[in-house]
């Protein structure tokens, strides 16, 4: 048996392709038949590496009688969110509207012509408390299709001019943010934060928790540029948590989406490759304002747990491990104590007590390994050298993560999704600029080559996802604002001029496809393509803003290309949201960041002469979160930045400028740093992290 999914390539949708449910892909195909038929749509919304997902289908879409009644009164559409995130948030606000909350797997009921009247999220195979059976549910929505559709249509109706209003952003004055004090604008987004911190476990709020790296980056450059020392307390502290807790695998690296409790230690088993490549940007940044070893360590498990796990064997990484195996929810990442001492023997007893390991489990019958306390903590006590515990312990995850090789591993969602993979590329380069080390600068560079090669189309248009040859979808406004960033980033390490050429194609397309003149924000979606209510999303979800990123591509591009009108818009767009982001920060960490670069400028800095790529590498391993770089062994015209100066042979000159006026050069970094400190950090140079370090 199978249905209309057997020849997708969302791994999510070919999971359901032996469903007995009659699923159709979103597509022409089951619009028309629900027009012809005069049926209600079901679209039913999840993600491969989903746990309540998978339990629906066993539940629900794998039993006959109701895959035949789903069949006989409804058109069933099966949709992958990472494929179709267009769909995936207009009826997930669809849903937040009629019942508060939203989720996955997302179930909406719409009218033939794709307006949705109804929806949920998981719902039993039998009633449960006050939520109703699947069974109920769908016989409910047939007879009221069937006995009152008026009520039906007028329920459509509401909702859709409620969502066509939420659409509708950024119309409304609000308080020029620019021509208030950058410190009590500073003072307030800092408060914000502070309400919410956990200063026990980390983080912010309570269960379940998230690891908010886009706020944590915003709090650890905020000392850089306020002093607040207990912004960078707060970043830090929460990362400490983070990486010694059970989010982070401690035996084979990477992060999981989230955890369960406040303490970090129970997660919340999947692993996308957004979450891992946004955290290790955030912990990049972290080691280069700290020079935690700690911190370099995970940045080196991160990259290897992704290349042995997620990597295409082309260069392109894959987007989520699943949270379960053999059916089981971390069933390859626990751990029973009489497994672990029979791998590590006489070792056995010191891992337990540093992980927490329990005869009788930590959690659900098993362990988890997290650390509780801090290793300088458990070293005191037991007399032992921190750095010789932490070798004993090195070698003892390196025998459990051998052992862990031979289970059966969670399942692989093997698509490749542009922006996520484009994030990525950004997280390597910064890695690469950090500790000079070349291995992750191919890792990206590949990266890019792979989605150039399979998912651009040319003249600045690109595709959205690609799996087995494929790629069917067309991009989406993250996706474009996230590959001209890893671009621009690319072009700063490696003064290659096709990644410039690249961006500056791609912005051009997303001005033509993406934007109108009466709208200074950018739509969600292409104006090829068909939506029935066309969003513009400013909220940071489990990435970033795609428009808070257009601004800041908008703001660096206007000054490596000389476009004062992109500067102009990049403003607009920060200063329309101004209000917002310094109410509700946690929601908008992408745009606050864009602000504190423009209120406190931008570092332009150019290297040109023969030793530019050498003395440029130097410059981009220390942390300055405000810098743009470019550089170049002669002086090309073609660049505002490397144009029109004068390099005496065999000389290699260092500018620091600030819209193209340029200080008098200077031939080390030493001298740079001086220069930056003086001019740019004189107001806080006592708190300078590049002082410190």
């Amino acid at each position: 048996m199978s249905n209309h999914l057997a020849d997708q390539t969302s791994p999510y949708l070919l999971q359901h392709a032996q469903n007995p449910v009659d699923w159709y892909p979103w597509g022409e195909e089951a619009l028309q038949l629900a027009l012809s038929q005069d049926k209600p749509i079901l679209v039913s919304i999840g993600y491969a590496a989903c746990h309540w997902c998978h339990v629906m289908e066993k539940e629900s879409f794998e039993d006959q009688a109701t895959a035949d009644y789903m069949n006989a009164h409804f058109i069933n559409i099966k949709v992958d969110r990472e494929e179709r995130p267009d769909i995936d948030h207009l009826y997930m606000d669809a849903v937040q509207a009629i019942t508060g909350q939203g989720g996955w797997p997302l179930n909406v009921f719409l009218t033939p012509d794709t307006r949705p009247f109804f929806g949920g999220t998981y719902f039993p195979p039998v009633r449960f408390g006050q939520r109703p059976s699947w069974k109920e549910v769908l016989t409910s929505i047939a007879t009221s299709y069937s006995e009152n559709k008026d009520d039906i249509e007028a329920q459509a109706h509401n909702l859709l001019q409620h969502l066509q209003n939420a659409a509708q952003v950024g119309g409304g004055k609000q308080e020029n943010i620019f021509q208030l004090s950058k410190a009590t604008i500073a003072d307030k987004i800092r408060e914000q934060y502070q309400k919410q911190t956990d200063y026990k476990w980390g983080g912010f709020g309570r269960a379940p928790k998230f690891p908010a790296s886009l706020s944590l980056k915003y709090l650890l450059r905020d000392y850089s540029f306020s002093g607040s020392r207990d912004s960078s307390d707060i970043a830090i502290y929460s990362l400490n948590k983070m990486i010694h807790g059970g989010i982070y695998d401690q035996i084979g690296g990477g992060f999981s989406r989230y955890s369960t409790d406040e303490k970090w230690m129970a997660p919340h088993f999947e692993k996308m490759l957004y979450d891992n490549a946004l955290l290790l940007d955030f912990i990049t940044e972290a080691f280069q304002w700290t020079r935690t070893p700690e911190f370099e360590d995970k940045m080196r498990e991160i990259v290897p747990f992704l290349c042995r796990e997620m990597q295409h064997p082309e260069g392109a990484f894959y987007a989520a491990l699943d949270a379960d195996s053999e059916g089981e929810e971390g069933k390859y990442y626990t751990w029973q104590k009489t497994e672990i001492e029979q791998i590590l023997g006489l070792e056995a007893e010191l891992f337990c007590l540093v992980y927490d390991v329990e005869t009788k489990g930590n959690w659900e019958n098993s362990n988890i390994l997290w650390m509780p306390q801090d290793l300088n903590e458990i070293a005191e006590p037991l007399k032992i050298n921190p750095a010789q515990l932490e070798a004993v312990l090195k070698g003892c995850r390196a025998k459990l993560l051998a052992a862990r090789e031979k289970r059966i591993h969670p399942g692989l969602d093997d698509k490749i999704i542009l922006g996520w993979n484009a994030l990525m590329i950004s997280a390597l380069v910064k890695m690469h600029n950090t500790l000079g080390e070349g291995e992750y600068l191919a890792l990206a560079e590949n990266c890019y080559s792979f989605l150039k090669t399979h998912l651009y189309n040319g003249d600045g248009q690109w595709r959205h996802t690609w799996k087995d040859g494929k790629a069917p979808i067309m991009g989406f406004l993250d996706d474009y604002a996230y590959i001209i960033r890893a671009a621009r980033h690319l072009q700063e390490a490696t003064s290659k001029e096709i990644y410039f050429t690249d961006a500056l194609a791609t912005m051009n397309y997303v001005l033509d496809h993406f934007s109108t003149p009466e709208q200074q924000f950018f739509y969600f979606t292409d104006s090829d393509q068909k939506i029935l209510v066309r969003k513009i999303d400013l909220y940071d979800n489990a990435t970033p803003s795609g428009n808070a990123v257009m601004a800041d591509n908008l703001l660096m591009l206007s000054i490596l290309f000389d476009k004062p009108v992109w500067r102009t818009r990049a403003y607009a767009m920060v200063d329309a949201i101004g209000k917002t982001i310094c109410n509700y920060p946690a929601s908008f960490g992408a745009w606050c960041a864009v602000w504190q670069k423009m209120v406190n400028g931008i570092h332009e800095i150019a290297v040109i002469g023969e030793d530019a790529p050498a003395l440029a590498a130097e410059v981009l391993s220390f942390y300055q979160p405000n810098r743009l770089l470019q550089f170049s062994e002669k002086v090309n015209q073609a660049y505002p930045l490397l144009a029109d100066k004068k390099i005496p042979a065999g000389k290699t000159f260092i500018y620091l400028c600030k819209d193209y006026a340029c200080s008098q050069p200077v031939e080390t970094v030493k001298d740079l740093q001086t220069q930056l400190r003086f001019k740019l950090f004189d107001e806080f140079s006592k708190n300078d992290p590049s002082a410190q370090n």
